[in-house]
């Protein structure tokens, strides 16, 4: 097997190199969104998602699942008009939240499966 991908299984699930990892990805996640909405653009999940999938990656489900935790919040509070505050959310936020959760839960479950393939094909 290559050793192109053995990064990927460098951090182990439930360390705290993983959270870390996991936070770091979402922090330059919304670095990326705080720049997209100066330009005015309103992807309220768009730039989290990938950061979702990297945390899930590179620390398995206990990171995706982190990451998409603190998300949720971060985006609520910063990015959702009224900006900076926690305002009651509109069905359309209802909508924006829940699709961002499936997406997340799938893009976790995949990365999760992805990670426990390499484990079986690096014996």
């Amino acid at each position: 097997m290559r050793k192109g991908n053995d990064y990927i299984l460098k951090l182990r699930p439930w360390s705290l190199s993983t959270f870390a990892a996991a936070l770091l990805a979402v922090v330059f996640a919304t670095a990326m969104q705080e720049v997209f909405a100066t330009f005015g653009l309103q992807l309220y999940f768009a730039t989290f998602v990938p950061a979702i999938l990297i945390a899930g990656l590179l620390g398995g489900a206990p990171a995706g699942a982190f990451a998409t935790v603190i998300t949720v919040p971060i985006v609520w509070w910063m990015f959702i008009p009224p900006c900076f505050e926690f305002a009651w959310p509109t069905a359309a936020d209802y909508d924006s939240i829940s699709s961002f959760l499936l997406s997340s839960a799938l893009l976790v479950c995949f990365s999760q499966l992805y990670r426990e393939a390499l484990a079986i094909l690096r014996k």
